[in-house]
């Protein structure tokens, strides 16, 4: 969550644009005002003491990023990526889901944090996918071939590397982006950061069963709050 990520692939600026769908690849950034330094804001001292993200000093809107991540393996899960949002980006806003997590940001800083998950170990293209619409398949059996399921089919597996040829909610693009070779089930099983026991009973598991209850008991007491 530091930062401190192995690089496993290049996405250029072009394909990442491409593939978030917000603008045309090579356009200017819209903007929802004009840059800080030309609106004359009030004296703060706030202001001054923190530095305005690239995104807001040129008054860029809003936009987001959202992955789904495959409970088969995928070296990430929603709430690591929503930590390493948080602790290594300014100005983000991240949201965790069960299945899905998505970061909101000015569009030139939210493109920053996308792209790093998209280049780096927290993310094998195979069990992981950009979905802004339709994001179920994290809970799915893995396909055949080792790929997570998308209902509208965003990315596939073409000989040994991922290709995406949608936009994270599903127009087709007019190229396909490489988003390089699978991990082998060995390699994600290593690198996951989920903490699991596979083929194993549920009521088996004792360790499983205590936390279950402990949470779901909590829970219900301080919703009752009981006095």
């Amino acid at each position: 969550m530091s930062g401190k990520l192995e690089k496993l692939r290049e996405i250029s600026d072009e394909d990442l644009t491409a593939v978030l769908g917000h603008r045309a690849p090579g356009s200017d950034y819209p903007s929802t005002h004009p840059p800080l330094a030309e609106m004359g804001e009030p004296a703060c001292s706030v202001r001054e003491a923190v530095a305005p993200t690239p995104g807001a000093a040129a008054g860029d809107r809003v936009r987001y990023v959202q992955f789904a991540d495959s409970m088969y393996n995928a070296p990430a899960t929603p709430y690591f990526r929503s930590y390493f949002a948080a602790i290594n980006f300014r100005g983000v806003d991240p949201g965790t889901l069960s299945g899905r997590q998505i970061v909101e940001a000015r569009e030139r800083d939210m493109e920053q944090c996308a792209k790093v998950q998209m280049e780096t170990e927290m993310t094998d293209h195979a069990l992981a996918g950009m979905r802004g619409a339709t994001v179920h398949g994290h809970s799915v059996r893995l396909q055949e071939d080792g790929v997570m399921f998308d209902m509208l089919d965003r990315r596939r597996l073409e000989g040994s590397t991922i290709i995406m040829d949608k936009d994270q909610v599903a127009i087709p693009l007019d190229r396909k982006v490489d988003l390089g070779k699978p991990m082998s089930s060995e390699e994600a099983a290593k690198r996951t950061t989920i903490y699991r026991v596979d083929n194993v009973a549920f009521r088996d598991d004792a360790e499983v069963v205590e936390w279950v209850q402990r949470i779901f008991d909590l829970r219900t007491k301080y919703g009752f709050q009981p006095k």
